[in-house]
């Protein structure tokens, strides 16, 4: 790891907290309506300058200091909360991995439930598990119809997170399971000056009705690609849910749409591109397979660049610690003592 440049950053780690100041202008409000309450209450009982000398020891300014001070401690609150982080230095790490592309079935028959809660959701479980183990470049492909990159090859496993939790089967307009459209966008995105080291993953119920997609795996293998598949659902035929009317697809002569895996052609895909088959109904043994077969490919170094942030909360802490102390300390009547003291004093 290289220090590269010293830079002077600032951030919030959590800046969504940042709204809750709005909280502290509502409690302005409120306090400002109280005091013209108790103003206008306090009138009718007589004059406001006899009041005043009925009640010596009171004190509107103490009030209001330990107002401000309160105000001043939630203010901390909150900005601690928010984690303000200033950056030291700009810094680069070599790291060794490989490529991995993962391309997700988002067509209508991912939506069945033969595995629980359904396909897609199994999937997307399946994926952010496998994020959490991985230590390559991964990117993210959707296909239904036609394939689309979502996510370019990446370490940032947040950004993948972001965009795949909400991928639903609405993310794709032309419906339809092309995985021969999958591989390709898949070839042409890995890195071109690598040989080795790439591995696509396609996760999929396999209802494809094209031969291509084999064909397709076999000149990945041959680019240095492997392709393993992972398969969703079960081999019985099962209805497919509608979303919009709250029952099953059905077909034109209205007899329901049925959906099962098609897991011969998922094991050939598999088999021509190099790499291995898993069911997804039991998705911790198959992701534990292909993690140890990827764990085989050729890593290459990679550098990378990163700011270095310091959390500077702590010193929020304190500074409202002592706010709540001087609040403490102040009280709402005078102090005969204090303003004797400070009046010998000066």
């Amino acid at each position: 790891m290289n220090e590269l440049s010293e830079m002077n950053l600032f951030q919030f780690a959590n800046p969504e907290y940042l709204w809750a100041f709005f909280s502290i202008v509502f409690l302005i409000l409120i306090y400002i309506f109280a005091y013209y309450r108790k103003r206008k209450a306090l009138a009718i009982f007589g004059d406001h300058n006899i009041i005043r000398r009925l009640m010596p020891d009171a004190s509107k300014t103490r009030v209001l200091i330990k107002f401000v001070t309160l105000n001043l401690v939630l203010a901390m609150v909150i900005i601690a909360a928010a984690r303000p982080q200033f950056g030291k230095k700009l810094k680069e790490v070599t790291r060794q991995s490989a490529e991995i592309i993962i391309a997700l079935d988002v067509s209508n028959s991912m939506e069945a439930e033969d595995i629980d809660p359904n396909r897609l959701i199994r999937a997307k479980r399946a994926i952010s598990k496998f994020l959490k183990k991985s230590q390559d470049d991964i990117g993210l492909i959707i296909f239904a119809g036609k394939a689309y990159m979502q996510v370019p090859l990446t370490n940032d496993y947040s950004a993948i997170k972001l965009v795949l939790e909400p991928l639903s089967t609405d993310n794709v307009s032309i419906q339809g399971t092309d995985i021969s459209a999958a591989v390709e966008l898949g070839i042409k995105s890995f890195s071109p000056t690598r040989d080795k080291g790439k591995a696509l993953i396609i996760i999929t119920d396999g209802e494809n009705h094209e031969e291509k997609a084999i064909e397709n795996a076999k000149e990945a293998k041959e680019k240095g690609i492997i392709v393993s598949t992972i398969g969703m659902g079960k081999l019985k035929a099962v209805p497919i849910p509608n979303k919009k009317t709250r029952d099953f697809r059905k077909n034109n002569s209205g007899d329901k749409v049925l959906t099962k895996l098609n897991e011969k052609l998922l094991r050939q895909i598999a088999s021509t591109g190099g790499g291995i088959y898993a069911r997804g109904n039991n998705i911790d043994t198959g992701l534990k397979l292909i993690l140890k077969e990827l764990n085989k490919l050729e890593k290459k170094e990679t550098k990378s660049k990163f700011k270095e942030y310091n959390d500077k909360f702590h010193y929020i802490i304190f500074i409202a610690l002592f706010f709540i102390i001087v609040e403490f300390i102040i009280l709402e009547k005078k102090n005969k003592k204090l303003n004797k003291l400070i009046k010998d004093l000066f």
